[in-house]
């Protein structure tokens, strides 16, 4: 196979500016050798160079995926799918049918992803006793779409420990029973259901070399050559490293392990790949989480939801937070925060701006807030004066958004992922779709950006859209910028990694509501085509 690839022939979208266009792009050793015009290119072409006529098509520099969960995606994919489920019946049937065809007994597990009270006929959550219909001897566990809740049977609450008398744990919620105390199955957020998925994980059988590499071809199917495990733990990042000591790894992973008092021994082991990488993976930084899910209701707020007056609560005590900032400023890792909540958002920036106070010289760190799905305007602000990276989750406009507009309000929902509010400040905002959450399809989050609708075809904030190519520069070259790659990835200049995604169309160029419809015809990593072909 030629060390060398021209292409032409199509739209060449360099992303270094809104108008600039390419004629030609060479390729040469993994890297782009120029950018410019068509007989340039040829004259510095080898013999053996292999020539791709784009016929039309659109090339640009492949996305970046700034928040998400690799190895979650690879897990997930083997568990029962509940996504389509729009009621209580059908998430039993469904379970049951998946019990059935993998023949699963006592000594097995049973779980389920992806199921979403706000659109089941019931609008509440499941609890044990649905489940116990499904078995009462193999242990069930089923996670809400949004991984922040989730739904145990009797069996498992019993292999806990659960009862009447386990208080709920500090961040989290175990539920009860109508009028009793009496577990009912459910469980909030990880603290609570953290033990639970430690019991059904020691048990479950996966294939996780088969399982990741179709985790990476779901990728690498929509553009993006560069994927995040975004809550690793020392275990995970063994699990990785081996992987990429097998030459297993066809994207860029960077993982952030949770932060924890002596992760940075933990890692130890790992030093090949501390903010750099070996085998295609990197540790970039700690991550932290302090709040829960907008559309469960678990997002820590400064003002209640609607209809109540409930405004949720946070992970972590403000001392033990500060803490996680000075292991991070102290010891120069880049720091992630999950934030969905104003509140959580006001707590990450109270505490880091603290423990930057101490350290003033470490403002090259680039902490990330993840999601700000409520972050206001003055949070913003001074995200501006410290160098804060707003990772927004704008998905949530089109999958939540009447969700949003029914547990905000119109003002408070009309404002989730304030996209413009960010750009307006110059901040350099990217966007995620959390895998597997979402799928990790960047021209949809480009359509949700732009055109800012919910499933319902309603406006939801229109006067935070932004323009396409401030969209684009999201999943690209600020994306890199988070990873500190910008002088490597997120533009096609000479130099930098020829990492690259063919498109069906430009999307520049076609209406806006049809971004959504472009499709990945290609991806290249490094100048290997890794998905499809032109």
């Amino acid at each position: 196979m030629s060390t060398e690839t021209l292409f032409y022939g199509g739209t060449i979208l360099p992303m270094t500016g809104e108008t600039n266009r390419l004629e030609a792009l060479l390729v040469r050793g993994g890297r782009i050798a120029f950018a410019g015009a068509l007989d340039e290119a040829r004259a510095l072409a080898g013999p053996e160079t292999e020539e791709v006529d784009l016929a039309g098509r659109a090339l640009m520099p492949s996305f970046i995926d700034p928040h998400g969960h690799l190895p979650l995606v690879a897990q997930f994919a083997a568990f029962a799918d509940l996504s389509g489920c729009t009621n209580f019946a059908q998430i039993a049937a469904t379970l049951t049918a998946y019990r059935e065809a993998k023949r699963l007994g006592p000594e097995d597990v049973l779980m389920g992803v992806n199921y979403d009270n706000n659109f089941l006929d019931e609008q509440a959550h499941p609890d044990k006793r649905l489940l116990d219909q499904v078995s009462t001897e193999i242990p069930i566990f089923i996670f809400h779409t949004s991984s922040h809740m989730g739904c145990c049977n009797s069996r498992l609450l019993e292999l806990v420990g659960y009862t009447a008398g386990t208080p709920d744990p500090q961040g989290g919620r175990i539920g009860r029973l109508s009028g009793s105390r009496e577990p009912s199955g459910y469980l909030e957020e990880a603290s609570a259901f953290g033990p639970a998925i430690m019991q059904l994980f020691s048990r479950v059988k996966v294939d996780m070399p088969a399982q990741l590499a179709a985790a990476q071809q779901e990728y690498l199917s929509r553009g993006v050559t560069t994927v995040q495990d975004g809550a690793s733990n020392p275990e995970t990042v063994g699990m990785l490293a081996s992987f990429a000591a097998a030459g297993a790894l066809l994207v860029d992973v960077v993982s952030y392990p949770m932060a924890e008092p002596e992760i940075a021994e933990k890692l130890r082991p790992f030093a090949d790949h501390l903010g750099q990488y070996s085998g295609h993976l990197k540790v970039g930084g700690l991550k932290t989480v302090l709040d829960g899910s907008p559309q469960g209701r678990t997002a820590w707020l400064s003002r209640p939801y609607e209809g109540g007056e409930d405004c949720a609560y946070g992970y972590l005590k403000d001392d033990a937070l500060l803490a996680i900032c000075r292991q991070a400023v102290e010891g120069g890792w880049q720091l992630l925060a999950h934030c969905n909540g104003d509140a959580a958002s006001e707590q990450f920036l109270n505490q880091y701006e603290a423990a930057l106070a101490e350290h003033p010289e470490r403002r090259d760190l680039r902490p990330v807030m993840i999601h700000c799905q409520t972050v206001r305007d003055d949070q913003l602000d001074r995200m501006a004066q410290i160098g804060m990276i707003p990772s927004i989750f704008v998905g949530h406009t089109w999958y939540w958004g009447d969700v949003h507009l029914k547990n905000l309000g119109p003002e408070r929902g009309a404002r989730i992922s304030p996209v413009r509010s960010a750009l307006e400040r110059g901040l350099i905002y990217n966007f995620h779709q959390d895998p597997p959450v979402t799928k990790p399809d960047m021209l949809h989050s480009v359509w949700c950006a732009v055109n800012r609708t919910t499933r319902t075809g309603q406006p939801i904030g229109p006067e935070q859209a932004i323009g396409v190519y401030d969209a684009l520069r999201a999943v690209t070259v600020n994306a890199a910028y988070e990873y500190f790659e910008e002088d490597r990835k997120g533009t096609l200049e000479v130099g930098k990694l020829a990492d690259l995604v063919v498109l069906d169309a430009d999307p520049l160029a076609v209406e806006l509501d049809a971004i959504r419809d472009i499709r990945v015809l290609a991806t290249y990593k490094e100048g290997v085509c890794r998905y499809g072909g032109v």
